[in-house]
């Protein structure tokens, strides 16, 4: 996952590595004394850093170390890897509703085969349980530049398109696109196992 310039470098609390704010999430203190996740790095008040890795979430809930990087006793909420997780997710899909609204993105196979032969494609999107034939016509149409998601369900891309049964999507090229790309490397990235790349081999 490349870094954005734009971004300062923090460290994580874990690992006490100093990195780009785009490959790190944000927690601060709320007032009762617990730890917050703040994706879009804007709540007010002190924050600490995480490496952006459901592993390094887990590990700093486990060794207490939000309370270390507050210096105050600082509670985690039950299951913070996995919330944080939804709120990636969360964050894509909102992204899709916001480019939908602003007329840059179409659902259903045959608007999104129209819009993969006008070249206007950044992201093709798969229900998770689509049909492998559909999806493959689709994809050999998606030329280069063009990033293919198939992480979520059915259910999830309706709530996000505000219709019923969205199989395929598609975003045309802007800045929302690039903003869903970027929320959909972050989602790769948590997920990813120590080590590996995530997805900076992604479009």
């Amino acid at each position: 996952m490349e870094a954005d310039s734009d971004l300062a470098t923090r460290m994580c609390i874990v690992t006490r590595e100093c990195l780009d704010e785009a490959v790190l999430l944000r927690f601060v203190r709320s007032p009762d004394g617990v730890a917050v996740p703040d994706l879009a790095r804007k709540l007010p008040g002190r924050g600490v850093w995480v490496t952006l890795n459901r592993s390094r979430v887990a590990e700093a809930v486990k060794k207490h170390l939000f309370s270390k990087g507050f210096s105050e006793e600082t509670r985690s909420p039950d299951g913070l890897p996995d919330m944080v997780a939804r709120l990636l997710r969360q964050n894509a899909l909102s992204t899709f509703s916001l480019a939908k609204k602003a007329g840059e993105a179409v659902t259903g196979f045959m608007k999104v085969e129209e819009a993969l032969a006008r070249g206007r494609v950044r992201i093709l999107c798969h229900a998770a349980d689509a049909q492998p034939d559909g999806c493959r016509k689709l994809d050999r149409m998606a030329g280069d530049g063009v990033m293919t998601v198939r992480m979520f369900s059915r259910d999830e891309l309706d709530l996000a398109f505000g219709r019923s049964n969205v199989v395929h999507a598609a975003v045309t090229k802007g800045g929302l696109a690039e903003k869903l790309v970027a929320a959909v490397r972050r989602i790769d990235v948590f997920d990813a196992p120590l080590g590996s790349k995530g997805s900076e081999e992604r479009v």
